[in-house]
């Protein structure tokens, strides 16, 4: 995400740069020249359809910055993976664009800092940048920059010199802008006398120790591990290694020795004729090093102490670690200095009232006193006047009536006239502001009706849908309870039948005992004892057939127990079930008519578009034995 963050810095100015008539939008053809010109610095693989497709000539125009911005996500910053490019060459690309347009040095040869120290400058600016745009840098990222500017150059910048260069801000604008900072440098009066070439190694120092991120570097005396010999090498410590070199301009690289948490760093005591040593342990090695002082030794471990404290709490740059605390701190100091101003302002706002309401005090106190004052002077000058009004009044009165009166009379008349003129003024003012009353009455009670009549026809629509939903879920229940009826229906129709059945086989075997019954009575009337009511006489064995004998014995063993009656209360039962289901059967199949009386009932008393009411059922009637019968003679009857 920073990356991206800092890409977008430099994209931003080649962008702008192109921007030649300061619309906001750029040309589809530079656009393309762009985007081609940042596959090939970001190393990123061509996409000719995506960027034909995306800037092929049509009628819409020049592309603004929002319209370019998609394609910029997705075809490239998507695709940038860090370390894969070299973001020196990508910040020259777009510096080469911008700086053709904005970057206007002295023409007499009077610039301070050369092409080459505008464009780090430049790169320093972007990184100590604010986060929105157009891009500018606070007072307090200039007076850090310059700062670190003047003190690799062992110049100290005094505090006017410094408020001159913050002076130069416009209104409004939060910092300064590039070129604004660029111009500051140029014409800088602390730089002044100073040789260039002075400048420029200062420019690169803080633009290493910045931009690329080397904490230090200077040359060290490293003993080799194979032949133990010490050679003079060019350190470059950077968070994540710290690489060394032939000479200081770093074009042949020996060595890098890679820094983890797992890390440290020792001083160890003097030996072979070496002085102020020190050594980096890591996992697999252990490198010594001489320094050619004890300040530089104490210099080079408390730095790669910090890029060992760095890499363990997994940061990539020291620098933009300080400049995300300097912001926080800004952040802070403002909220602070916001807080503290809101009080003084209040205090401030306490003290004013305060003050106020005293001088209102004294006013009033002062004027009770002058009204006392100009009471008592008023008093006295009306006792004065009435007194000499009396004296005047009497010679003057009689001379002054008729003149008074005349005056009088013209004034009541002038008076009559404008209090007629202003009567007809008022009416015609009410008139026309009870005119406007009523439309603005009308107009409210027309919008009145109309929100009414909207909120009625949706309460209705609601109606109608949930009657058809509750008209819906009737008839799916309708036709389950149908369903369910002509179920058990059928079940009692099948124990209807199956109680028809064993009725007849009761009835022909009722039929053959009383025939036998009749036949052994007959036979053996001496045998019946008079004494038992309701019991079957006896029959001898020998005069009784064999089936006769049966029968005699199942219906003695019927009546004793009550079989008949059980028997008679279940065909009863079951004929009645019968009944019933038919009585259900035939009032389902009449509510199920759409041309009965009961739906059309329903129907009408529910309006149109509502769901039909079904007609109360009535009740079935009672199955009631016949007189003279006996209860299985009803259930016959009723069954047949």
């Amino acid at each position: 995400m920073e990356l991206r963050a800092e890409l977008l810095k430099s994209i931003w100015y080649a962008f702008t740069a192109l921007d030649v008539e300061k619309s906001g939008k750029v040309s589809k053809s530079q656009l393309k020249v762009l985007s081609h010109n940042l596959y090939t610095v970001l190393r990123i693989p061509h996409d000719p359809v995506a960027l034909e497709e995306h800037f092929r000539d049509d009628d819409d125009g020049p592309v603004s910055s929002q319209g370019y911005m998609p394609y910029l996500n997705k075809y490239i910053l998507d695709k940038v993976s860090e370390g894969a490019f070299v973001k020196e060459t990508f910040d020259e690309l777009c510096w080469t664009l911008t700086a053709k347009k904005n970057y206007k040095p002295d023409r007499n040869g009077n610039s301070v800092v050369s092409h080459q120290d505008a464009f780090k400058l430049w790169c320093l600016f972007n990184f100590l940048s604010e986060d929105k745009y157009p891009l500018v840098m606070v007072p307090d990222e200039v007076e850090y920059l310059l700062k670190k500017i003047c003190t690799a150059m062992n110049v100290e910048l005094g505090s006017c010199e410094l408020d001159d260069c913050v002076s130069r801000e416009a209104p409004g604008q939060g910092g300064l802008t590039v070129w604004q900072f660029l111009d500051v440098v140029n014409s800088a009066r602390f730089l002044r006398g100073i040789e260039q070439e002075a400048i420029s190694m200062a420019v690169e120092e803080v633009y290493q120790e910045i931009i690329e991120d080397v904490l230090k570097q200077g040359y060290l005396w490293k003993k080799g591990q194979l032949r133990r010999t010490w050679s003079e090498r060019w350190f470059t410590l950077k968070p994540s290694a710290l690489s060394y070199y032939m000479s200081e301009e770093r074009k042949e690289k020996k060595g890098s020795i890679p820094l983890d948490k797992h890390c440290c760093v020792e001083v160890l005591p003097d030996r072979d004729g070496k002085r102020c040593m020190f050594c980096v342990k890591t996992p697999s090695r252990t490198y010594e090093m001489s320094a050619s002082d004890t300040r530089q030794r104490q210099e080079w471990t408390l730095a790669i102490q910090t890029a060992i404290r760095l890499q363990a709490e997994g940061k990539k740059s020291l620098h933009k670690d300080l400049k995300q605390k300097r912001r926080e701190q800004r952040e802070q100091r403002e909220q602070r200095k916001a807080a503290k101003e809101e009080e003084t302002q209040r205090l401030k706002q306490l003290q004013e009232e305060k003050e106020r309401k005293l001088q209102e005090l004294e006013l009033l106190k002062e004027a009770q006193r002058q009204a006392e004052l100009l009471l008592q002077e008023e008093e006295e000058r009306r006792r004065q006047q009435h007194e000499h009004m009396q004296r005047t009044l009497e010679l003057q009165l009689r001379e002054a009536e008729q003149a008074e009166m005349v005056l009088k009379e013209a004034e009541a008349e002038r008076q009559r006239k404008r209090i007629v003129e202003l009567e007809e003024m008022q009416g015609r003012l009410q008139e026309a502001l009870q005119q406007e009353v009523k439309a603005r009455q009308d107009e409210e009670a027309v919008r009145y009706a109309q929100a009414r009549l909207l909120a009625e026809e949706e309460e209705k629509l609601k109606q109608l849908m949930k009657l058809k939903e509750e008209q819906e879920e009737y008839i799916i229940k309708t036709q389950m309870e149908k369903q369910v009826l002509k179920q058990e229906m059928e079940n009692k129709n099948k124990c209807l039948e199956e109680a028809q059945k064993q009725l007849e086989e009761v009835r022909v075997n009722r039929q053959r005992v009383d025939q036998d019954v009749m036949v052994s009575t007959a036979a053996a009337p001496a045998s019946f004892a008079p004494g038992a009511p309701g019991a079957f006489p006896t029959v001898p064995r020998a005069a009784c057939a064999p089936g006769a004998l049966g029968i005699a014995h199942s219906r003695k063993r019927l009546l004793q127990g009550g079989g008949f009656s059980a028997l008679a209360a279940v065909v009863a039962g079951s004929a009645a079930e019968a009944a019933t289901s038919e009585h259900q059967r035939q009032a389902l199949e009449r509510a199920d008519e759409p041309t009965d009386a009961p739906h059309r009932a329903g129907r009408c008393a529910a309006g149109p578009g509502l769901p039909r009411v079904p007609a109360p059922r009535a009740p079935l009637p009672a199955v009631a034995p016949l007189r003279g019968q006996t209860p299985l003679r009803t259930a016959l009857s009723l069954s047949l």
